[in-house]
């Protein structure tokens, strides 16, 4: 390869507005991703079989992002190609980069809208004051979000209704580079649509039953039923990482999946707040293991593994409040690069945790 062809890692992630469908971004995927990425950042030739396998890896509409990895290069490249519009739904927003690609684009035209949560009920979120001011000073169209949720958890950027990111992370710099999470990006219309309408009616507070797509977006209110069938009807393997886990419906579905002979693994950053549902967990013979809160790791994550085929990411976390009373978005997916690719992922985070103790 020409010395001019040499991507930079920086200029791999600029690149994601650019060719992103079924792309998968983290540190272990990225050596691929650039062999895919050369004809269109700098026509070099690529070897044929990459050719033929970038073609294979855009049918299915989806790609992934893994952190720690990017960081936020990927969702300011996304803000950074809007022409139209960008919506933004956001439980914590601190990241002043993003902030200054928001603003931006509305300098240059887009119509940008963002959606803050104003904690428990409407009570106040204080870390997200400085964000609302400096969008509201600068054009954009910012809002706090519906008392009627108990929180809008929800982490999701659309982009000129082509595109959603469902994220599990918040725009919050200081968790880039500790904290496991994933991000979906969507490029199939219903699904956009469904979310585009879901957030232009939180964002007037007009409540609305939201649409499910193609029938894989995941919506609090109302998750406990979804993710408890990916759940019921799994037959040889769970692997779970959530943040959180106290959701009783829940934790007796796992326990009943691991006494009818699935193996249940589940992975958390300890917390005292969840040592019942591990331990109820671990009493029925799932394989349970945890961080501990000084790691260098924190799973942040909210993902769940069905017999490693089906996989579901979000913002919901496995607690009751998460998915009966908050706002908040997740999806259910069949991709093989997104199966495999969380698969690597969670094998490597269990291996290095530590076996929960009753």
């Amino acid at each position: 390869m020409s010395t001019r062809c040499l991507l930079t890692t920086h200029s791999i992630y600029d690149a994601v507005a650019i060719y992103p469908r079924n792309a998968v971004f983290g540190k272990r995927e990225l050596g691929g991703w650039c062999a895919a990425v050369l004809l269109t950042v700098c026509g070099c030739a690529a070897p044929a079989a990459t050719t033929t396998n970038a073609g294979r890896a855009h049918t299915g509409g989806l790609s992934l992002i893994t952190e720690p990895g990017p960081g936020d290069r990927p969702f300011i490249a996304l803000i950074d190609s809007a022409q139209n519009t960008v919506k933004v739904t956001m439980y914590e927003l601190t990241d002043q980069r993003v902030e200054q690609a928001l603003a931006a684009a509305a300098a240059r035209g887009v119509q940008v809208a963002v959606l803050l949560d104003h904690g428990q009920y409407g009570a106040g979120r204080p870390g997200n004051q400085a964000a609302y001011n400096y969008l509201r000073a600068r054009g954009v169209t910012v809002a706090w979000a519906p008392r009627y949720f108990a929180l809008t958890h929800q982490k999701s950027i659309l982009i000129d209704g082509r595109v959603a990111a469902i994220m599990t992370l918040n725009l919050t710099p200081a968790y880039y580079q500790s904290s496991r999470d994933f991000a979906v990006l969507d490029y199939r219309p219903a699904d956009v649509a469904a979310i585009v309408q879901t957030f232009d009616a939180d964002l007037r507070h007009q409540p609305l039953t939201p649409s499910t797509g193609n029938g894989d977006l995941v919506w609090s209110p109302g998750a406990q039923a979804p993710i408890g069938a990916l759940i019921v009807h799994a037959r040889r393997s769970l692997e779970v990482e959530s943040e959180e886990m106290d959701d009783p419906a829940i934790t007796r579905q796992l326990c009943q999946a691991a006494r009818r002979g699935v193996q249940v693994q589940v992975l958390m950053t300890y917390q005292p707040a969840w040592r019942a549902a591990l331990t109820y967990l671990a009493g029925c013979r799932a394989q349970v293991r945890t961080y501990p809160e000084s790691a260098a790791l924190y799973i942040h994550a909210k993902l769940i593994r069905a017999d490693g085929r089906t996989v579901f990411i979000g913002s919901q976390n496995l607690s009751r409040q998460s998915l009966t009373y908050n706002r908040e978005l997740g999806i259910i997916t069949h991709s093989p690069q997104i199966t495999a690719s969380t698969g690597d992922t969670f094998s490597a985070d269990f291996a290095a945790a530590q076996p929960y103790h009753r």
